[in-house]
């Protein structure tokens, strides 16, 4: 018999909130859970792996009231339909194994050899090349064997605390950046995941900026304060799926009229909530190799003097 799953542990499991679930339910008459004796909502597999699927789409820029009531097939062949020009350039710097190879280290739980394997390819790439072409990579595939029910919560943790460990090692090695612009890092109330702030950090540092990372969950309030006190000139944060949209965006327009209109707000992250534009006066860098571009005004030569 197969075992049933909470709604605690289908939003745990999938990323998607015990209120999105209720809606869903309500809406479109799915996902159609079970109940015990007091009531509870209790999930079949089969449907677990359904909503897995439509997360996964979700964050690739699909709406859930055109994906929620298609069957499972239909949501697999869309998914496996999709693009994917990042992972392609990624398999193209660090070779066709090496990905895979640090996937299988995770999934034997050996954490000690992937620990080292990680810092190998770190010496081997560069701090830039490993950010761009091992980690993001890496990142994309743990995130999908997740989604997809092959990697359990505790084996996605183990890949980010020892990715973690190796970029903040890398980081340390480099020498002390004094260049413009300084960059304060956080992200926003709710948002747990660090990773991605910490690889758009390794690549500002090697732009020369200086950077301050507060880390996660930052009330709005302290990101103000910093900024002010450390005289930022970019606040940089990271944003992932894990949020709701009007959330996200009710916080970036919060931030933005409480910031001096000369200190620029950037917001990177694949969370869906960014996908259809951004509040005015925030910078969307899409990506890790965007960052580049957004420093350009830093870059650009002084005007000569009048």
């Amino acid at each position: 018999m197969s075992t049933l799953l909470s709604i605690a542990d289908v939003e745990r499991d999938t990323g998607l909130a015990k209120d999105t679930l209720r809606v869903w339910e309500r809406r479109y008459g799915f996902p159609q859970p079970q109940r015990d004796a007091l009531g509870e909502r209790l999930y079949a597999p089969e449907q677990v792996e359904k909503l897995r699927l439509i997360r996964r789409l979700i964050d690739a820029g699909h709406r859930p009231g055109r994906l929620v009531p298609q069957p499972v097939e239909a949501l697999q062949a869309l998914l496996g339909g999709r693009k994917e020009p990042a992972a392609a350039r990624a398999q193209a710097l660090t070779g066709p194994d090496e990905v895979g190879e640090l996937l299988a280290l995770l999934r034997r739980h050996d954490a000690a050899a992937l620990r080292q394997a990680l810092t190998l390819a770190e010496a081997r790439h560069g701090l830039r090349g490993f950010v761009t072409g091992v980690v993001a990579p890496l990142a994309q595939r743990v995130g999908e064997a997740w989604m997809q029910g092959e990697l359990r919560i505790f084996e996605e943790h183990l890949y980010t605390e020892s990715v973690q460990a190796v970029l903040h090692a890398a980081l340390a090695a480099l020498p002390p950046a004094q260049g413009r612009p300084r960059v304060l890092l956080a992200t926003l109330p709710g948002e747990p995941h660090g990773l991605g702030l910490l690889m758009a950090q390794a690549l500002l540092a090697l732009e020369g900026c200086a950077c301050l990372s507060l880390g996660t969950q930052v009330p709005l309030d302290d990101l103000v304060a910093a900024a002010a006190a450390w005289q930022a000139d970019v606040v940089a944060l990271s944003v992932t799926g894990c949020q709701k949209r009007n959330l996200v965006l009710a916080s970036l327009a919060q931030l933005r009229a409480q910031m001096p209109a000369e200190r620029a707000l950037w917001v990177g992250g694949a969370a869906p909530a960014l996908g259809r534009g951004t509040p005015p006066g925030i910078r969307r860098v899409a990506a890790l190799e965007d960052i580049s571009e957004a420093l350009a005004p830093w870059r650009a030569p002084a005007p000569p003097a009048a």
